[in-house]
């Protein structure tokens, strides 16, 4: 209200640099840099680390096409990597395999509540001289080992979209410990205006600015981040408990060795005792009264980049296995108890009449 009051709705509004400077903080970074969505944020990313045309970036196949259409767009090539079954992330031993003299940096995505083990990434990427580029879209507030996700890696990106623990409708972030490379993403975002003449360009950006208006969504959505994790682990926990006993099912695990499950959604993938696909799960649960939603799609299936030529020979089983046969329920911070009774109640009469 302050915002509107104050008239102060645009980029050039005081609550984007406060919104950056507490989320940053809170994630353990020195900057952040606040753009109008996530993609945008990867976006400015890759270019702050001058990734281009000729250079690989290694990526999982099993995540939002964002991810790889930000590398194309520089101009670099999407290597990809299937996913582990057990935890639904990137697998980190097809990563070494996959490094090559063109490849420049590893684009790390959590999944859907567990996060993949920063600490072996850093290592991987000290052996080959490897920059990191973290997707975090998904973990506000997740730790590994006690230390923040959004805190690992040369840059780190966030997505503020209405699903996210934290949301500003439509908004993004990248963060980050190293001045210079903060410099080039505000930079980037903003045309690459600088002195001495503004409107004279060196280099072209874009205008991915965060609003004052979102800015300050995302300020008071800070305020309150420990109580939509505290409930999204709840929501999470019920289910687990609820499903545990469905056999021909596979459902998240609760933790690894580094972490627990933060439940950003709750997934679901269909066992080999089923016929049918995760469409078809879907379509008959609308049927109940349950919405859900499938899983990503994987980049090397992806119309888009079949067409370019790209990833015809290529297969990842773990992830086309989980872009097939996976959906999720529902679990935004606005579903009621009684509402998670109800799917519960439906999810096991489907699969018991299945």
């Amino acid at each position: 209200m302050k915002c509107i009051e104050t008239g102060w709705i645009s980029s050039e509004g005081p609550f984007v640099a406060q919104f950056e400077s507490e989320f940053a903080k809170y994630v353990g970074r020195e900057y952040g840099i606040a753009l109008s969505n996530g993609t945008a944020a990867l976006e400015v990313a890759i270019k702050a680390l001058d990734i281009k045309q000729g250079d690989e970036v290694i990526l999982p196949t099993f995540s939002i096409i964002s991810c790889a259409g930000a590398v194309f767009k520089s101009g670099a090539y999407p290597v990809l990597v299937d996913c582990e079954p057990s935890t639904w992330n990137m697998n980190l031993d097809e990563v070494e395999a996959k490094i090559t003299p063109q490849t420049k940096a590893i684009l790390v995505v959590h999944t859907y509540g567990l996060p993949v083990d920063m600490e072996r990434v850093q290592n991987i990427a000290d052996r080959h001289n490897l920059r990191i580029i973290e997707d975090a879209a998904e973990m506000h507030g997740q730790e590994i080992r006690g230390r923040r996700c959004g805190s690992f890696g040369d840059l780190s990106v966030f997505s503020f979209y209405p699903n996210k623990h934290i949301t500003t409708g439509e908004g993004g972030m990248v963060v980050t410990n190293c001045p210079k490379l903060a410099r080039r993403c505000a930079q980037a975002r903003d045309l690459f205006f600088a002195p001495p003449r503004r409107f004279v360009h060196e280099e072209l950006g874009w205008n991915y600015r965060m609003t004052n208006m979102q800015a300050a969504i995302g300020v008071a959505q800070l305020e309150n981040i420990e109580n939509a994790i505290r409930k999204k682990r709840k929501i999470g926990l019920y289910y687990h408990e609820s499903l545990k006993d469905i056999s021909s099912i596979e459902i998240p695990r609760q933790r690894t060795d580094f972490s627990d499950n933060i439940y950003w959604v709750f997934g679901i993938i269909l066992g080999g005792k089923y016929s049918f696909d995760a469409s078809f799960a879907i379509s008959e649960l609308e049927k109940r009264g349950v919405g859900t939603r499938p899983f990503f799609w994987c980049v090397h299936e992806q119309p888009v980049f079949r067409k370019m030529g790209f990833y015809k020979n290529e297969h990842y089983p773990v992830a086309e296995n989980m872009a097939r046969r996976g959906f999720y329920l529902p679990s935004g911070l606005g579903l009621k108890p009684e509402e998670q009774e109800y799917v519960c109640g439906q999810v096991k009469s489907f699969f018991r009449a299945s």
